[in-house]
């Protein structure tokens, strides 16, 4: 689904993403995680082709993303509420989402229904713009319009950061059923290290720009990645390091 080529971006002489070559497959459910200024944010928006890399590609269903329309038919992502048109309420803007995908209203009506225990009561029909919504309630906004548009590709960037305990309960639920009921791609970046364990088969460990750990989901995935972020990561990363060559 995703292919990743020799891709680098540099900052004032800093390299801030450097992905020889990464692969995620149609269907998987892939989680990203790292420090802060690991580079996990500046490789979802070179994927979405919102900033340019200085080299390398990246591809879609075989073909290459920067400059080209197509993967955009299928492709949905939250990344931050500049995402949103925050001078329009939630309905306006759900139903403006609705409509660029072909949806009338009744059906985005039908589908918000199904959303109603996300929203926890909290969105629709509260007569207020998203801009004076709570960033928890504008996450959940953002993610309610990806799964409006039916996507086979969903990416979501931090999207449990905001979001009280229950909501974030319903949405792990959400995201591992579209992966595995309907086969959506999924790409979830979280400093949580429990629901994106929960959440993702794959889990990619990116540190300093680099993916340093590519780690199929097991029962002893967290207490790896605990491990990593809880001790002297150059240690750790040594010991991963010795684990990849045995």
């Amino acid at each position: 689904m995703i292919e990743i080529k020799n891709l680098k971006k540099v900052y004032n002489g800093i390299t801030v993403v450097d992905v020889p070559h990464l692969q995620i497959r149609k269907g998987e459910s892939v989680g990203l995680v790292g420090n802060n200024g690991a580079g996990k944010t500046t490789l979802f928006r070179m994927i979405l082709d919102l900033i340019r890399p200085e080299n390398g590609e990246i591809l879609s269903n075989g073909t290459v993303m920067a400059g080209h329309e197509d993967w955009k038919t299928y492709t949905a992502s939250y990344l931050d509420e500049g995402f949103l048109i925050d001078y329009l309420t939630p309905e306006e803007y759900l139903y403006f989402i609705g409509g660029l995908h072909q949806q009338s209203r009744a059906q985005v009506d039908e589908a918000l229904a199904g959303l109603s225990s996300f929203f926890n009561d909290e969105i629709l029909n509260r007569g207020k713009y998203i801009r004076d919504l709570s960033k928890g309630n504008q996450c959940k906004v953002g993610v309610a319009s990806c799964l409006l548009q039916n996507p086979q590709l969903l990416m979501l960037d931090e999207p449990f950061a905001n979001i009280d305990p229950s909501t974030q309960f319903r949405l792990k639920n959400m995201l591992k059923e579209v992966n595995r009921k309907q086969g959506i791609t999924t790409i979830v970046s979280s400093h949580d290290l429990n629901h994106i364990t929960d959440v993702c088969e794959r889990i990619l460990l990116m540190e300093k720009g680099i993916i340093i750990k590519d780690i199929a989901t097991s029962s002893s995935t967290l207490n790896e990645l605990e491990a990593y972020f809880g001790v002297g990561q150059t240690a750790t990363a040594v010991k991963f390091d010795d684990e990849e060559n045995d």
